[in-house]
């Protein structure tokens, strides 16, 4: 493997993480709203509590690989997506605010607020994610020169919208079915009724986005149609989603949680599969104003040390986020120093 295709892996392969990961606390905001009582928000709080923050350390691999490793693509991306970025950053903050604020006060305007705050933050993160992705799927224009030549109002299509729609769709059945793995009683019941409808409204979207795909994104399946056996990865991903539905209708939340974050990691491998080796697709001329991982990357020199940077960071990494999920293991208990 050489090292252009190596760091295209690693950015995959950090998309799926935080996808995973940060895609449950996402989904944990996106249905805080729906609970009245302060108890229970504040259990939805702390189920996420000892974790959100770590994260979202996937997100920093995600934009410092492509600023390092990818610098063109980075360019253009930062000044195309400019407002997307600027978004995505200040929903970002402000959910973080929200977390750490909201019980600061023993005010209900003040807890509110930042539940309100939390909610919508969390909201816009999946939608834009999900709005990005369609994008790079479709193309963006880019001329001769690899710039942007486009406007704001391009990125929302209908393809791209149904995009953002599907992945907030996922991060709220991804969410609910975590809250009851973390939840007992009566919020665990309810729970389970919110995750078996959050999983419909996922499933319907997923099917309408895929029909979308293959009707209108034909480049997304040329390499399948190039290597057949790559057919397997969107046949895996549709058991593994509708497997999430048979292992909840079983209690078994557990299982259920392992492949709703499998469904993700196949989800985005066939985005990967799709537009590999294109990082950046141009609507003006694909063939030779495109982005790749072969015509935008850094020098071999800076690749390698990166990857000697990888190898070191990515395990600790992940023995860190092993270690705080092993640590903070089973139901949501609050206390004093709850949030």
């Amino acid at each position: 493997m050489n090292l252009e295709i190596f760091w295209y892996c690693i950015i995959i392969v950090s998309m799926i993480c935080y996808m995973v990961l940060d895609g449950f606390d996402l989904g944990v905001g996106g249905l805080h709203l729906l609970v009245k009582k302060d108890e229970e928000r504040r259990v939805f709080l702390n189920a996420i509590g000892p974790v959100w923050d770590g994260n979202e350390v996937w997100l920093v691999i995600i934009v410092g690989g492509l600023f390092a490793g990818f610098p063109d693509v980075y360019a253009t991306l930062i000044s195309g997506f400019y407002v997307f970025v600027m978004g995505f950053l200040a929903a970002l903050i402000f959910r973080a605010v929200a977390i750490e604020f909201r019980s600061k006060r023993d005010s209900r305007a003040w807890r509110s607020l930042w539940d309100t705050v939390f909610s919508v933050a969390s909201i816009a993160i999946a939608f834009g994610v999900g709005v990005i992705l369609g994008n790079l799927i479709q193309g963006i224009p880019l001329d001769e020169h690899r710039n942007f030549v486009g406007t704001v109002g391009m990125f929302f299509t209908p393809y791209s919208v149904l995009l953002g729609v599907t992945t907030v769709s996922l991060v709220l059945m991804h969410g609910a079915i975590f809250l009851v793995m973390k939840t007992e009683g009566s919020l665990q019941k309810q729970l389970r009724k919110w995750a078996s409808i959050t999983i419909v409204v996922f499933i319907f979207f997923y099917i309408l986005a895929t029909f979308a795909t293959f009707l209108y994104m034909p480049h997304m399946i040329e390499r399948m149609h190039a290597v057949p056996y790559l057919f397997v990865v969107p046949l895996l991903a549709f058991l593994a989603i509708f497997n999430v539905p048979r292992l909840m209708s079983k209690q078994k939340e557990g299982w259920a949680f392992i492949f709703s974050c499998l469904s993700i990691a196949l989800l985005l491998t066939i985005f990967a599969v799709g537009t590999f080796p294109v990082l950046v697709r141009s609507t003006i001329n694909p063939a030779t104003h495109s982005m790749t991982a072969f015509n935008s990357s850094s020098s071999p020199l800076t690749l390698k040390i990166l990857a000697i940077i990888v190898a070191i960071g990515v395990p600790m990494v992940l023995a860190y986020g092993a270690y705080i999920y092993h640590t903070f293991r089973g139901k949501v208990k609050l206390d004093h120093s709850s949030y």
